[in-house]
């Protein structure tokens, strides 16, 4: 790896004199990176070595970061590094070639990568959540139909479901042996850059959520995700959908057109996909926190005009004591987050789904609610406040910090975090649960 294309600054993450994912990395022009070859390598097996395949994707993600996002690239290479490194399939089944791991290690290798790269931590945990959908929703056999279609394939999920805008309408084909979507939203992550797209729409007033084709002729992308404060990467623009045909049979849930309810189960996704939030906006302040920290250690300089005057800036108790408070805030949240995965897996996992209650389910979405609210505060005092430790020559775009507050600042408008408050103070009053809407 050339020395003259990486920050002095950058750390290699080979320990002991091992050989890291970056001894193999080329970078090019400072904003194109080479990557290695990870289909030469075995695929990680274990919860642990899935963990650290994502670290490593991290660390190559994190070299042009800065400069990928200030050029709105689109991430067609970057989420063909996911699927070469094995980190699409870690939740598919054993069976089928999957790492057959559960939705909190899911979470967890979500949150390394976008210590790395925001956007592309969003749009793994996103093809997590996704990937579940016909689990939560669907029968048996759908459930395992799309399982098998994702896993097999190295296959990635995108979705048209954002609820803020008139759903999507569906009609029946002529022959009535098809579902015939049309309509317009207004944001659609990761559906350009997806190889399947979840669709959700209402005949006669029921919502019906099915898996199709990302590229096909009535599905075209507005290509308006541009000029956005953060998660550029994530290509969240518009999507019409225009006479989509989805057999009957893939209606998620639906035998002989008629709808089989799971009570409480069927409502899981939400605070589900709410935790999917809370973990990427915990890996991007881990990742600012400890870039953040090995800037200081190379380039920090004391105040030569103290009282006191430092040898080098971290001597700096200010210093000292704004990275102790910061780190302290992140492994707390850490903590709070893992807890509330814990309690999302013993959800989702359920064998019996239709045992799950409105009551389980209600106090799970509370401590969801609190994780999220606690992440949003943390990450944006830490991507902020960084910059009072490492000081003033860090503004420049050349030491690629501002992406990580612009990327929790953006996504964190996802819905209001007042609502999220609300929520747990409602519960601590007077132990009213959250009821399920499509942000709860």
């Amino acid at each position: 790896m050339s020395s003259t294309n990486v920050s002095h600054s950058e750390p290699n993450p080979g320990t002991n004199g091992a050989p890291s994912a970056l001894d193999a990395v080329k970078v090019i022009n400072k904003s194109t990176v080479d990557y290695p070859d990870f289909k030469s390598k075995s695929r990680p097996k274990t919860a642990d070595e899935f963990i650290q395949r994502a670290k490593e994707v991290a660390d190559l993600l994190a070299l042009d970061v800065a400069q990928r996002d200030l050029n709105n690239e689109i991430p067609y290479k970057q989420i063909q590094l996911l699927k070469d490194a094995g980190l699409v399939r870690a939740l598919g089944p054993i069976k089928y070639g999957g790492g057959g791991l559960e939705i909190d290690v899911g979470y967890k290798i979500e949150r390394e990568v976008a210590a790395g790269d925001g956007s592309i931590g969003q749009l793994l945990g996103y093809h997590y959540l996704w990937s579940y959908t016909a689990q939560v929703v669907g029968t048996p056999e759908q459930a395992d139909f799309e399982a098998k279609r994702y896993t097999e394939n190295d296959y990635f999920y995108g979705a048209a479901v954002n609820p803020r805008d008139e759903d999507l309408q569906i009609t029946e084909s002529a022959d009535g042996k098809y579902l015939v979507y049309n309509g317009r939203k207004a944001f659609s992550t990761g559906s350009k850059i997806s190889d399947l797209t979840v669709l959700e729409g209402v005949l006669n007033g029921a919502h019906i959520f099915t898996i199709t084709e990302s590229h096909q002729e009535g599905i075209k992308y507005g290509d308006d995700w541009n000029n956005v404060l953060g998660m550029r990467g994530t290509q969240s623009g518009s999507i019409t959908i225009t006479n989509v045909r989805v057999p009957w049979s893939s209606a998620l849930g639906f035998v002989d057109k008629q709808f089989r309810p799971l009570g409480a189960y069927n409502t899981i996704l939400l605070p589900t996909i709410q935790l999917v939030f809370t973990n990427f906006y915990l890996g991007i302040a881990q990742g600012a926190l400890a870039k953040a920290s090995r800037y200081t250690v190379a380039n920090t300089r004391p105040w030569p005009f103290a009282g006191d005057v430092k040898a080098k800036g971290v001597e700096e108790f200010y210093v000292q004591d704004i990275y102790g408070s910061l780190q302290a805030k992140v492994w707390g949240l850490e903590a709070q987050v893992d807890a509330a995965g814990f309690l999302i897996r013993n959800l989702i996992h359920r064998e019996n789904r239709e045992s799950l209650t409105a009551e389980e389910r209600g106090q799970t979405a509370v401590r969801v609610a609190a994780a999220k609210v606690q992440a949003i505060e943390i990450g944006l005092e830490v991507t902020s406040k960084i910059y009072e430790v490492m000081g003033a020559r860090s503004i420049s775009l050349k030491a690629g910090f501002d992406h990580f507050w612009r990327n929790i600042r953006t996504h964190s408008l996802h819905d209001p975090v007042a609502h999220k408050k609300a929520e747990v103070g409602r519960y601590v009053l007077n132990g009213e649960l959250p009821s399920p809407t499509w942000y709860t």
